[in-house]
C-alpha cells in the first residue's frame, strides 16, 4: 500500500517540471498574443488618428535648444541643411578672432618695446625691425587688429542670436497651414446698393473646414 502511494507521488513529481514548462509556454504565447494585439491596435489608432492629434511643434524648445547649442534648434525643426551653414560661419569667425588677436598681441608687444625704449629688445622683435621702431605705425597696427578682434566677436554674437531667432521662427511656422484648404482670390462682385449696379473688384477669402 505504501509502495503504491510512493510510486504515485514520484510520478507526480516527475511530471511537475513538465507541467511547469507547459504552463510557462502557454503564458509566453498568451503574452505574445497580447503584445501583437496591442501593437496592431496602436498602429490602427495611429493610422486613423485625426490631424489635430499631432503634437504641436514647441517653439520654446527650439529656442532653448539653439541657445544651449547652436544648430540644435535647427535639428529639432528638421532643417538639417542650416547646421553646416551655421558652423561654417562660426568657423570663419573663429579663424578671424584667432588671427586678429594674435596680430594685436604682436603689435602691442612691439609698441610697448618702442614706447619704453627697450633697445635691448629691438633686434629681437620682428615688427620693431620691420617698421623701423616707428611708434605711430606700431600704434596704428595695434589699434587696427584690436578693432578687428572686437568686431569679429560682435559678429559672432550676432550670428549666435540670429540662429536662435531662426530656430524660433521656423518652429512657429512649422505647423503653418499652406495647403489648398486656404486660398485668396480676386473675383468680380456686383452690389446694387454699394456700387450703384456697377461691377467692381472684390477680395474673397475661401477656406475649408
Amino acid at each position: 500500500m505504501h509502495d503504491d502511494a510512493r510510486c504515485k507521488l514520484m510520478h507526480q513529481q516527475e511530471n511537475h517540471p513538465a507541467k511547469l514548462r507547459v504552463s510557462f509556454g502557454r503564458g509566453l504565447l498568451l503574452l505574445l498574443a497580447l503584445l501583437v494585439t496591442f501593437a496592431a491596435q496602436a498602429q490602427q489608432n495611429g493610422a486613423t488618428a485625426p490631424a489635430d492629434s499631432v503634437p504641436w511643434h514647441n517653439a520654446k524648445k527650439a529656442t532653448l535648444y539653439s541657445a544651449v547649442l547652436p544648430g540644435l534648434g535647427q535639428a529639432y525643426n528638421r532643417k538639417y541643411w542650416k547646421i553646416p551653414v551655421i558652423y561654417a560661419g562660426f568657423g570663419a569667425l573663429a579663424y578671424f578672432i584667432t588671427t586678429n588677436t594674435r596680430n594685436y598681441q604682436d603689435f602691442r608687444t612691439a609698441y610697448n618695446i618702442v614706447y619704453t625704449n627697450d633697445t635691448t629688445a629691438f633686434a629681437g622683435n620682428e615688427l620693431v625691425v620691420k617698421y623701423n621702431a616707428n611708434l605711430t605705425q606700431l600704434q596704428e597696427g595695434r589699434n587696427y587688429y584690436r578693432r578687428n578682434t572686437e568686431l569679429s566677436w560682435i559678429i559672432a554674437g550676432v550670428l549666435y542670436l540670429l540662429q536662435i531667432v531662426d530656430a524660433s521662427v521656423d518652429a512657429n511656422l512649422y505647423n503653418f497651414d499652406v495647403s489648398d484648404d486656404v486660398s485668396l482670390q480676386f473675383t468680380p462682385v456686383h452690389d446694387n446698393y454699394l456700387f450703384s449696379s456697377r461691377p467692381a473688384v472684390g477680395l474673397t477669402l475661401r477656406y475649408k473646414l
